[in-house]
């Protein structure tokens, strides 16, 4: 049997329920009510059981002075908010009368046992879960008394036929009219409750922002929301029919069907973007205007048919800003990706330009210095040298400018071997000994004994090292330290090159690896560079599956450490990168050879 409590509410929530017509406020009510029915039932009675005590019969006075009691306790305790004795009260009248009729009669089933099962229905209807375990548990004690005196003779109430059959009567009308008020009262407030609950749920459905639409099993709109108007530009009627079906984008329906297929049948909740039209009456033109809309379909599943067609429930949300977004971003991605392109293909394209004439000037600045041409003046060779210095310096920078756009463009060929990584560092030290010497610089090697053999690409490592030292060494105070340091971490092979120069502040160190970036920026900047040595060391790196650190500190130096995996990368692939081409140019159309055959037959 359903209590007023088996709402799903909480004690303290139904306890400032403001309406009279709420379930918390029905109960206190019926509980009220029925202590007044037991007070004016006893009043009346009393006057005959009084009259009966007179004549030497007890039993009527006894249950109209319970019965008494009991209503003027409850009607206290309600006054008192104590709303769980009040009914306790009630509960423990009703089956103490039924206690004493049971006693007073010596059968087995009998009217008193009857008013005792009262007792228990009362509480399902008014109390809570521990008083009805309660009333059950004293009713099982009062059935199992009644069978002993039935079964075993027992001394018993002694009452007369007539007083015994008019109480029992009286005290199962007034019992049974107590409880049956608290039913009607139940029933009322289940009633009032489901409606609040209905019009609750239409208020809901009718201003929530998306818009909401109803299915039946066969596919019929039941329900439209009110903001379906504001979506679909129309009266929500129009979407009744084959309204809803016609504003799908023809391209989008065998999605649509689909995913309604997957809920209605299959009672799978699926959500799709379609695109839909959208009615603007106060448009001068019938073009119609799509809009994009996420759809989600739930189905209502009954459980007691799992295999029959569902109800869905679908949510309509405009998503059109969303989309264009994505457009537009797809679109801004296209466009970089082109400039990308375009950059890389003109730094490709200037740098084999400039290769060749630039070659020519080292050379033949070369030859001019050591004399091959003939003795020049202390002047001549001077300018000789300088041209020859800067010659080999635009040919350092169009050599990074060229290995970068072979990175970016995913051309840089990994070829990898194993081989010895200790050998690396010798190598470099020689090719870096004269920037060195110029600024006073002191190169110091640390390299951990047993190296593992690295599987990379010996070229690309010893240009990640020779480009650190550079950079160390060219960051570095006069008469400082460069320590590069070589040794076994984990699976990967630890290469650090630390120095002891002016550092990089924390936000220059995010920005590592970066194409022209430099920490020292400006036209007043006093290190020379392209800042393209840092940003190839990290393609590099990255081309190996490897990880590019840097820990620096103003004043207090910088240490670069390059961690390469043992055994390669994981992938090894023809060329560094696969290129996706964008756009493909049309293939030409070949020319029709009529007139050449013309000509031919002519």
């Amino acid at each position: 049997m359903r209590s007023l409590f088996s709402f799903g509410a909480s004690k303290e929530s139904l306890a400032v329920a403001g309406s009279g017509h709420r379930p918390e406020m029905l109960r206190r009510k019926t509980l009220a009510t029925n202590a007044r029915i037991a007070i004016v039932a006893s009043a009346i009675l009393m006057l005959p059981a009084i009259i009966c005590l007179v004549l030497g019969t007890a039993l009527p006075f006894v249950i109209a002075a319970i019965g008494l009691a009991a209503g003027m306790i409850s009607l206290a305790m309600h006054q008192r908010a104590q709303f769980e004795q009040a009914v306790a009260a009630q509960v423990y009248a009703i089956m103490a009368i039924g206690l004493i009729l049971t006693l007073a009669d010596g059968q087995l089933a009998d009217a008193g046992l009857a008013v005792a099962v009262l007792g228990p229905v009362h509480a399902s209807l008014l109390a809570r879960n521990v008083m009805r375990r309660q009333s059950w548990v004293a009713l099982a004690a009062i059935c199992l008394l009644a069978f002993i005196t039935s079964r075993f003779g027992l001394p018993a109430i002694t009452v007369g036929v007539a007083p015994l059959m008019a109480t029992c009567v009286l005290a199962f009308t007034v019992c049974a009219a107590i409880v049956a008020h608290s039913a009607n009262r139940i029933g009322a407030a289940y009633e009032v409750y489901d409606r609040s609950q209905v019009t609750a749920y239409r208020h809901l459905i009718e201003h929530v922002q998306d818009a909401v639409l109803r299915f039946s099993s066969s596919g019929e709109v039941l329900l439209a929301s009110k903001t379906s108007e504001a979506l679909f530009g129309c009266p929500r009627y129009e979407l009744t029919g084959s309204g809803l079906g016609e504003r799908l984008h023809v391209l989008d329906r065998p999605s649509y069907l689909t995913a309604f297929a997957d809920a209605n049948q299959g009672g799978k909740t699926r959500m799709i973007e379609v695109r839909m039209r959208q009615d603007d009456p106060r448009a001068s033109t019938r073009v119609p205007h799509f809009i994009w809309v996420e759809i989600s379909l739930s189905p209502v599943i009954d459980p007691e048919s799992p295999d029959q067609r569902h109800e869905v429930v679908a949510l309509f949300r405009d998503v059109t800003e969303r989309k264009d977004t994505e457009a537009a971003m797809t679109e801004a991605r296209r466009v970089a990706e082109e400039a990308s392109n375009a950059k890389s293909h003109f730094l490709a394209t200037i740098g084999h330009e400039l290769r060749t004439p630039l070659n020519a000037v080292v050379g033949f600045s070369e030859m001019m210095t050591t004399g091959i041409g003939g003795e020049l003046s202390p002047t001549h060779k001077e300018y000789a040298g300088l041209i020859h210095q800067s010659g080999k310096h635009l040919l350092e920078v169009v050599r990074m400018l060229l290995d970068m756009s072979k990175i970016e463009a995913g051309k840089f060929e990994v070829q990898t071997e194993p081989f010895a990584p200790d050998t690396l560092v010798e190598t470099c030290f020689k090719m870096v000994e004269g920037l060195a010497r110029e600024r006073n610089i002191t190169l110091v090697a640390d390299i951990a004994n047993n190296l593992p053999v690295l599987v990379a690409d010996e070229r690309a490592c010893r240009q990640v090292l020779l480009n650190l030292l550079s950079n160390a060494i060219k960051f570095s105070h006069e008469g400082g330290t460069v320590t590069v340091t070589m040794k076994r971490q984990g699976q990967s092979l630890n290469i650090s090159v630390a120095d002891s120069g002016i550092g990089m502040a924390p936000e220059s160190l995010q920005r590592v690896g970066e194409p022209f970036f430099q920490a020292n920026e400006g036209l007043s900047r006093r290190y020379e560079g392209t800042g393209l040595g840092l940003s190839i060391v990290k393609g590099l790196v990255d081309l190996h599956d490897g990880t590019l650190r840097a820990m620096s500190e103003i004043g207090a130096g910088t240490t670069m450490t390059v961690l390469l995996p043992i055994n390669g990368p994981a992938i090894k692939t023809e060329d560094s990168a696969v290129v996706t081409p964008l756009h493909r140019e049309p293939a030409p159309l070949q020319a029709t050879p009529w007139q050449n055959e013309k000509r031919k037959a002519q």
